[in-house]
C-alpha cells in the first residue's frame, strides 16, 4: 500500500488513491472479510502448539503463492505507475481493513482474560 502511494506521489497522481481506497473497500467487504473471519475461527479452534501453517488449508497457501507471485511480476512489467500504484493501494488497503477482524477477536480475547 505504501509502495503503492509513494509511486502516485511520484507521478503526481494521489488522486488516484481515492478510487482505489474505495475499491479496497468494497474487495474487503465483499470478498476478504468472510475469509478473514473463517481464518480468526480456525486459529481460534486450533489447539497450543499446533503449526501456525494449519491456520489456512493448503489451496489457500498456494492461492497466497500466486497472489505473490503476480505481485512480483506487476512490479516488473511495463504498466503505467498510476495503474500500479493504484492496484497496490487498493489490495493493500483491502488486506489492511479486513485485517480488523482478527484485531477484534484479539481485543476479545485480551478484555476476557482481564477480567479473570
Amino acid at each position: 500500500m505504501f509502495r503503492g502511494a509513494s509511486w502516485l506521489t511520484a507521478v503526481a497522481r494521489l488522486w488516484i488513491m481515492v478510487p482505489a481506497l474505495i475499491a479496497g473497500t468494497l474487495k474487503s467487504l465483499f470478498i476478504l472479510d468472510n475469509t478473514a473471519r473463517k481464518g480468526v475461527h480456525r486459529i481460534l479452534e486450533m489447539a497450543d502448539g499446533t503449526c501456525l501453517g494449519a491456520v489456512y488449508s493448503i489451496r489457500t497457501w498456494l492461492l497466497v503463492l500466486v497472489m505473490m507471485g503476480s505481485g512480483m511480476a506487476l512490479r516488473q512489467s511495463a504498466l503505467p505507475r498510476e495503474l500500479l500504484g493504484g492496484l497496490y493501494v487498493a489490495i493493500g488497503w483491502a488486506l489492511f481493513f479486513s485485517s480488523r477482524h482478527a484485531w477484534q477477536a484479539w481485543r476479545h480475547i485480551s478484555n476476557q482474560q482481564e477480567k479473570q
